[in-house]
């Protein structure tokens, strides 16, 4: 069992509104918060972060206050977009194509897209191609 605060229902809610839609797509605790899977691969995680716990997310997002984050896979050019402009969106210390977002204020219609997109830059072809892409 964690030691870090749980993810507010209320973002779970809406994450897992987008995820549980996408084809194959498992739900599970991770070693804090909650990730989404497409086989064996992390398309999205939902945690808590404190400042300096975890410790990289922290460093990461610039964080002096709790917050929620989730991290995704995002690819050029809309990778560099979300990274060069700033709060709510952060690169992260690991992953060339990961991204993390403060999302306690998040609109629902953008992290629909974000997710749906990550879903499909990791699954495999033939799931990717049954999704219906918002925004497209």
């Amino acid at each position: 069992m964690s030691d870090y605060p749980d993810v507010p229902e209320s973002i779970l809610k809406v994450i897992r509104a987008v995820c549980s839609r996408l084809p194959e797509t498992v739900e599970e605790r991770a070693w804090t918060g909650v990730r989404w899977r497409v086989r064996t691969r992390t398309f999205a995680h939902v945690l808590v972060v404190e400042p300096g716990r975890p410790a990289s997310y922290a460093d990461a997002a610039g964080l002096a206050e709790p917050a929620t984050v989730l991290t995704f896979r995002s690819e050029a050019p809309e990778l560099d977009v979300l990274l060069r402009s700033g709060p709510p969106f952060f690169a992260t210390p690991w992953g060339q194509d990961t991204v993390g977002m403060l999302v306690d204020d998040a609109d629902e219609d953008e992290l629909s897209e974000l997710l749906t997109d990550s879903y499909c830059l990791l699954a495999p072809r033939k799931l990717a191609e049954s999704v219906d892409r918002p925004g497209t």
